[in-house]
């Protein structure tokens, strides 16, 4: 029963995804005139799942050379939550070889999962997680020389006792504002319309920052995007992606800063640690449908 239901909840938020998306919510003359009191907006990438260990048109370097290379911000810099163990991440040569290329470039390294899999941390026993985040942790010290400050729970997910272990680790969780909702679910990889739905989650966010919901760091409001870099779909649509971001801050009325991406680590980092949960009680909020997939669930 329990596998059937699992498998049923793929099946809803693949058509979930794939479904129709909602139209922006419009731009009314307050929200206008409240946002000219908020600092202007700065997108901070971010990248789950990989590095890619594939050998054959590896995504998490496609990635890497467009962030490197594009004529939107060239030297764009992301955080990259990572799988440090699992076989078709970082457990092998070529995943490795990627997460020093990923600290060499200036990216910061934040910690998913050490497990063999994309485990809910929340279905791991206390010694089980206390073992991953462990292995984690001196994971990514082995690249980095420092262990991670930053950790995204697999699926979004975590409770008091995964926020707990987290805070003895150091780490803080960051969950995200827009997602591309290209995470792989049962083959289901790629977006349609990738640019409604960025739009679409853009007009939400701006209600935010309008109300002053989202912090001011370094004189920008930081929103969160998250894509896939072991997702080659989107590997293939980055530049495009980084261009339909400036098209959506456009259209719904969201100025944008000079430079509309972080191309600094240090400042990345500041960015980062202002968007962090810093309690376990805090109500968030999440794209799309994640939140209603949680609803109920103690955080």
């Amino acid at each position: 029963m329990k596998q059937l239901c699992s498998v049923f909840s793929a099946i809803v938020i693949a058509l979930s995804l794939s479904g129709c998306i909602s139209p922006p919510i419009a731009l009314t003359p307050q929200t206008e005139q409240r946002l000219q009191a908020q600092a202007p907006v700065r997108f901070l990438l971010t990248f789950d799942d990989g590095p890619s260990a594939s050998s054959f048109y590896n995504p998490t370097q496609m990635v890497l050379d467009t962030l490197a290379n594009n004529p939107q911000l060239p030297g764009i810099k992301a955080v990259f939550f990572v799988q440090t163990r699992a076989r078709g991440a970082g457990g092998g040569e070529i995943g490795q070889q990627l997460l020093h290329r990923e600290n060499a470039d200036g990216h910061i390294i934040g910690f998913h999962t050490s497990t063999p899999g994309h485990t809910n941390h929340r279905h791991l026993d206390p010694a089980t997680l206390e073992l991953s985040l462990a292995n984690g942790s001196a994971d990514i010290a082995a690249v980095t020389g420092a262990p991670p400050l930053f950790v995204r729970p697999p699926f979004w997910n975590y409770d008091h006792r995964t926020f707990a272990a987290y805070q003895q680790h150091g780490m803080h969780i960051v969950l995200t504002d827009m997602s591309a909702n290209d995470g792989k679910i049962w083959g289901y990889n790629f977006s349609l319309k990738r640019r409604a739905n960025m739009v679409r989650q853009l007009s939400e966010v701006r209600e935010r920052i309008a109300n002053g919901d989202i912090p001011t760091v370094d004189a920008v409001t930081p929103v969160i995007v998250t894509f896939h870099d072991i997702n080659r779909y989107s590997a293939r649509h980055i530049e495009e992606y980084l261009q339909i971001l400036l098209d959506a801050a456009q259209e719904t009325g969201v100025p944008l800063a000079a430079k509309p991406f972080y191309d600094d680590r240090t400042t990345l980092e500041h960015a980062v640690m202002a968007r962090t949960i810093t309690a376990s009680s805090k109500p968030v909020q999440l794209p799309g449908i994640w939140n209603w997939i949680w609803d109920g669930d103690a955080h």
